[in-house]
């Protein structure tokens, strides 16, 4: 249901509207849930890489696909890079939200 709500989100509302990435970031919970690792990662860098240009960098939903893609990474057993994404996002919330948000 998750890759059916992406195309129709596609279709009526655009590649680039925050609710179509909304989906896939979902389709990406999913896999993950399902320990499809790998394809996790990947949506979820495909999402995170369209926050970015879409929404800007220091955007929460942004921070959250960075946050994802370090748990997928953790998932697969690659540690230093998840930690590394990891910190990355708790130093920008630090940043942008304040350090006792």
């Amino acid at each position: 249901l998750y890759r059916e709500c992406w195309e129709v989100r596609k279709k009526t509302l655009g590649e680039h509207h925050q609710d179509t990435l909304n989906s896939i970031n979902n389709i990406a919970v999913a896999l993950d849930g399902q320990g499809k690792y790998a394809e996790s990662e990947a949506l979820h860098r495909q999402c995170w890489e369209l926050r970015k240009k879409i929404l800007g960098e220091h955007h929460q939903d942004t921070l959250d696909s960075i946050n994802n893609i370090a748990c997928a990474l953790d998932d697969q057993g690659k540690y230093a890079e998840s930690e590394a994404l990891y910190r990355e996002c708790w130093e920008v919330r630090k940043k942008t939200l304040g350090e006792h948000h």
